[in-house]
């Protein structure tokens, strides 16, 4: 059988990625990110789309040449079909759309959501082998979505609980805009919580029936209570902003944990994972390893380049459909929120 190359277009956000897989193994894996949303305190999707524009030639230029292939190689192009902001998801789309017509080659849409499920399965040799087995739990965590997932095929997804509003990430990056810290606000909390008493301060906790989660009133208690410190002394974010991000940060991830003990309860499933922009974060990713000697798991944590957004995952699940020769038409449209199949 001769070797499948596939090239995979990620542009459902603020950041252009092209990469390049050889029968699973990753060759190139290329990001573009885009600064300019930083003085706005997060994404606006008019100049995203635009940057996008400026950079998906480059990227995709440099990802086959990164791969050492030339793009008449190529097998199918797989590209994010959403969730994500439309005027971005377009950009990405139409030029795949384009560029697989061009060679005369598949196109492959892919959920982006499975696409952070599956960077567990990129493989960075042959004779990689550190995936997950089916059926796996996968806790999903970033800007925008929170979801606890029952894995039983890279096609076959479950959806066992979710946000029922914002998104725990989602929730980083507004209470560090609230203590003026900056955006995105996940890395910028991560280092302070380093240094911070994840004890100082107590935030609620919801209490959301079954597997769901609820973040939007621990922004509004971080919220109030801030506005009560910082009443009493102006300087207070200043002189305690390590604590208030280890504080922060220590309820966030006791939350997913509490829930994602009990799905792991219910489906007697032990092998866990974390996907998404937030499994970048070390409380978390510790919170991880504590449960897996605690409670005998086997976990499955990302290397940091895979957590973000980035265009491996979309072309690992982009490779599996390959040879299930599950394609798309050249007619299929970008969408903006969607569940998992």
């Amino acid at each position: 059988m001769s070797d499948i190359y596939i090239l995979g277009i990620e542009s459902s956000c603020d950041d252009t990625s092209a990469a390049v897989l050889k029968n699973g193994v990753i060759l190139s894996n290329v990001t573009a990110s885009q600064d300019v949303h930083r003085a706005y305190g997060g994404v606006v999707p008019e100049l995203a789309s635009r940057a996008h524009q400026q950079n998906v030639v480059p990227v995709v230029d440099q990802a086959i040449k990164r791969a050492g292939i030339t793009k008449e190689k190529l097998s199918a192009v797989a590209f994010t079909r959403g969730p994500g902001l439309m005027g971005s998801l377009l950009v990405g789309v139409n030029f795949a759309k384009g560029f697989a017509r061009s060679l005369g080659i598949p196109l492959i849409d892919v959920n982006h959501l499975q696409g952070h499920v599956m960077a567990h399965f990129i493989k960075e040799s042959d004779d990689d082998n550190h995936m997950p087995p089916f059926p796996f739990i996968c806790l999903l965590v970033s800007g925008g979505n929170s979801q606890i997932v029952k894995v039983n095929a890279y096609n076959d997804m479950e959806v066992l609980g979710q946000t029922i509003d914002d998104a725990a990430g989602e929730a980083i990056d507004k209470c560090s805009k609230v203590m003026g810290l900056g955006y995105p606000g996940g890395p910028i909390i991560d280092k302070l919580a380093r240094q911070g008493n994840p004890q100082a301060y107590v935030f609620s906790e919801p209490h959301i029936p079954n597997l769901d989660y609820s973040f939007s009133g621990l922004k509004t208690s971080f919220l109030y209570s801030l506005r009560k410190w910082v009443a009493e002394d102006p300087d207070f974010v200043e002189h305690h902003k390590e604590d208030l991000a280890a504080s922060l940060e220590h309820t966030i991830v006791d939350i997913l944990m509490k829930k994602l003990r009990l799905a792991v309860k219910q489906t007697g499933i032990s092998h866990v994972a974390v996907a998404g922009g937030v499994s970048a974060n070390n409380g978390l990713r510790n919170a991880f390893r504590e449960h897996a000697a605690k409670y005998g798991w086997t976990i499955y944590i990302p290397k940091f380049s895979f957590t973000t957004d980035n265009a491996a995952m979309i072309a690992c699940v982009g490779t599996f459909k390959y040879y299930d020769k599950d394609f798309a038409s050249i007619d299929i449209p970008a969408f903006t929120k969607v569940m998992f199949k």
